[in-house]
């Protein structure tokens, strides 16, 4: 049996023991929080992470954290050779032509397609579909029930909100937002926030 570290005991850790409990051969050895009043997680005990740095060192680790900006600051914190190879939801349908790189999660009924690239760290969230020969950047998040259309390609760090649809071959840069539900109907710059269907940039 395989034993993963989860780093972070919030909302988001929740869903990543579920991923875990999922899969027949992996489960949670330790979880982990930088904040000391934290000591459970659905009955889980959560330790410190200066107490307790051996038993971080000890498994493969996961962020379990929905921001992109503190995962990537975690992931900045630690030694590289820690982190797990992607976890991917029994749900989940995943193309064995695509490419998942360390640390990424992908939540139950979420599909990914042929020839798609996802970076380190992203979070491919319940439901949605990245289509066909996307490139995802490190540090993405795709919300529940997203669609990102075939030959996408979306920058570090950015997060597409719940229900968005990104039309096919589109562009979207580094850090950007785009809001729930909004409809992407061209190129989005490094930084901006789209929202609205269709979208317009704030």
């Amino acid at each position: 049996m395989k034993k993963i570290n989860l780093y972070g005991a919030s909302g988001h850790a929740k869903v990543t023991l579920d991923i875990i409990a999922s899969i027949d051969d992996v489960e949670v050895a330790y979880i982990f929080d930088d904040d000391e009043s934290i000591t459970s997680l659905l009955g889980l005990e959560v330790l410190s992470p200066s107490v307790h740095y051996d038993k971080l060192n000890k498994h493969p680790l996961i962020i379990s954290v929905g921001s992109n900006s503190v995962r990537e600051q975690l992931v900045n914190q630690l030694e590289s050779s820690l982190f797990s190879k992607a976890l991917i939801h029994s749900s989940a349908n995943v193309s064995e032509a695509t490419e998942l790189k360390v640390g990424t999660m992908v939540m139950p009924q979420a599909v990914i397609n042929a020839s798609t690239q996802i970076g380190k760290h992203c979070i491919i969230n319940s439901g949605a579909v990245v289509e066909h020969d996307c490139r995802i950047g490190d540090f993405v998040h795709i919300s529940p029930k997203a669609c990102i259309c075939g030959g996408v390609s979306i920058g570090k760090g950015s997060h597409v909100g719940a229900g968005a649809v990104v039309i096919p071959n589109l562009k979207i840069g580094k850090n950007c937002t785009i809001g729930a539900g909004a409809l992407v109907l061209k190129d989005v710059p490094d930084g901006a926030k789209f929202v609205g269907n269709p979208a317009r940039k704030l």
